[in-house]
């Protein structure tokens, strides 16, 4: 079985999923970052593949993929260092990124190079739900891949029953109409989105993603659906810790889950 849905069969609540830029803060820290992460308690691990127009990151992502990208970090050089990472745990992992990255790199070489490196999931935003069922998806199962699609407050019921039949990962539900790393407090509003979601009654897994960022908003996103992803303020956390990256990654993930815990 899938390393992801493994996951979901076995919890169903208080899920942290964790977003890193790979190749930040330093070339080498992503097989440190994943292999803390997991030896502190997060459950799944999503990997960001830095790109020099990411449509649906706000600045503090941004920032990182440029410095990602200046660092040296390539596809080739992040499917060596997960095939590394590998070796050290198994971990559910799951690439975001953009459908253009794959169109450059070759969608064949891709999953080819997903499937060797122990990948589990894909989150590409840019990749509209009809298209992957038309270009991508057999393609995608061919690697064993699960691939998850985002819903917003703006998706109409409709759309998100359409979205969640095409999802075979989870569902990323997007707190809000806005880009990574915006508020971090859940508005009245988002409480009503999210009961809107819960009604619908939907089979997938269901994890909150943008503005989640610290214990108290991973609680209350954990109140709603399986549980949450947190990414901007983890790679805040990040900043000029190249030194000391891993004390940085399990005092980060301490912070979210020794509360949960009390």
């Amino acid at each position: 079985m899938n390393r992801l849905s493994a996951l979901f069969d076995r919890k169903e609540r208080d899920i942290l999923n964790v977003y890193f830029t790979a190749g930040y803060p330093a070339l080498d820290s992503t097989v440190p970052i994943i292999r803390n992460l997991a030896e502190a308690g997060a459950d799944l691990i999503e990997v960001g593949m830095p790109y020099s127009d990411p449509m649906a990151d706000g600045e503090t992502i941004q920032q990182s993929s440029m410095r990602a990208l200046q660092n040296g970090l390539t596809l080739d050089v992040l499917f060596r260092q997960l095939r590394e990472a590998r070796t050290h745990t198994e971990i559910p992992l799951v690439l975001m990124g953009y459908f253009n990255q794959v169109m450059q790199y070759g969608a064949e070489r891709f999953v080819m190079a997903c499937r060797e490196a122990g990948v589990d999931g894909l989150i590409l935003p840019d990749l509209p739900a009809y298209e992957y069922a038309r270009d991508f998806r057999e393609l995608a199962e061919s690697a064993g891949l699960e691939v998850s699609f985002l819903i917003t407050p703006m998706t109409t019921d409709d759309r998100i029953r359409e979205i969640a039949a095409s999802s075979s990962g989870f569902l990323y539900v997007v707190s809000s109409s806005s880009i990574t790393g915006g508020s971090s407090e859940i508005t009245d509003r988002q409480r009503a989105y999210f009961d809107r979601i819960a009604a619908l009654d939907l089979p997938n897994p269901k994890l909150i993603g943008f503005g989640i960022s610290d214990a108290a908003t991973f609680r209350t996103a954990c109140e709603y659906f399986n549980g949450a992803i947190i990414g901007s303020a983890f790679i805040r956390a990040l900043a000029g810790q190249e030194e000391r990256v891993g004390e940085a990654t399990q005092e980060f993930v301490r912070d979210i889950l020794e509360p949960s815990l009390t």
